[in-house]
């Protein structure tokens, strides 16, 4: 039986780091929420491992992030965070954390920098290529129409490190449009080290009438384009619950994806993930 996996998901205690994002316009997940509100929603669906993720550009939310690995046996890898923008500190930090046997990849909040080519700035190329000396992977907060566009550059530049797009980029799928997004996520998958996380769909969709027939399309085009093999399931909980819970996330994802073959599901729902992040 082939292992499920949520490759997408945060925790955060208000009290051990800050997250300024976290508006009280967020409502209900404005406040600490960690590991034993969802574990019974994983056990409910049958998710054996999960990948815990950055929700903040700091160490005490990376070392957040290890400290809850270690207490719960099915967190498989955390993506924590290193200032990419000065490579000579984040190889020194990457040493550290690179021993940490949870520690799988380094991601930043970049669609919360003024500038929306920070990504493509040539001091964090250059700590992208340091990241990838490590062996370690890169998620991409590749939100559209800023940032996705990068990802073809970034893949050329640095074509050891692998990279995965959150949340296919946020298509925009309440206006029920494809256009650019889908000719620039085209554009990212020619590039083998790039994959991409099918999560966070819900957020991007009406958020009291969604279901997997609003997310179809948009799987549809990323099978097309990355394959099965380039492709993760994520709940992208708790911010979830702004659309919906987990297991709503859970449901309709699988109906999205019910005409694919077991061996695709099986790739899509934990297989890439495992790969990908190297999760024993």
């Amino acid at each position: 039986m082939s292992r499920k996996i949520d490759a997408h998901q945060h925790f955060w205690n208000l009290e051990k780091a800050a997250y300024p994002w976290l508006d009280p316009m967020f409502g209900s997940i404005c406040r600490t929420i960690e590991a034993p509100e969802l574990e019974p929603l994983l056990q409910a669906a049958g998710i054996d491992q999960t990948v815990i993720v950055q929700a903040m550009n700091s160490y005490e939310d990376t070392d957040y992030m290890l400290q809850v690995a270690e207490e719960r046996d099915w967190v498989g890898a955390v993506v924590g965070w290193v200032p990419l923008n000065m490579p000579d500190i984040a190889d020194k930090k990457l040493r550290h954390y690179a021993q940490n046997r949870y520690f799988k990849g380094v991601r930043h909040l970049i669609h919360e920098e003024k500038d929306p080519d920070y990504i493509v700035r040539p001091s964090v190329i250059e700590g992208l290529r340091v990241l990838a000396s490590y062996d370690l992977t890169f998620d991409l907060v590749a939100v559209f129409p800023n940032h996705l566009k990068h990802a073809p550059l970034l893949a050329k530049e640095v074509p050891n490190l692998r990279i995965v797009i959150d949340h296919l980029a946020k298509p925009p799928i309440r206006e029920k449009a494809m256009g650019e997004w889908a000719e620039q996520l085209a554009r990212a998958a020619q590039y083998e080290n790039v994959y991409a996380k099918v999560s966070g769909l819900n957020t991007a969709a009406d958020a009291d009438t969604w279901t997997a027939e609003d997310l179809r399309p948009y799987i549809d085009y990323a099978v097309e384009q990355f394959g099965a093999d380039r492709l993760m399931f994520g709940s992208d909980w708790p911010v979830a619950n702004l659309a919906g819970d987990y297991a709503k996330v859970w449901a309709e994802t699988n109906r999205a994806l019910a005409a694919y073959s077991d061996e695709q599901r099986d790739a899509i729902l934990g297989g890439t993930a495992a790969r990908f992040y190297k999760m024993p």
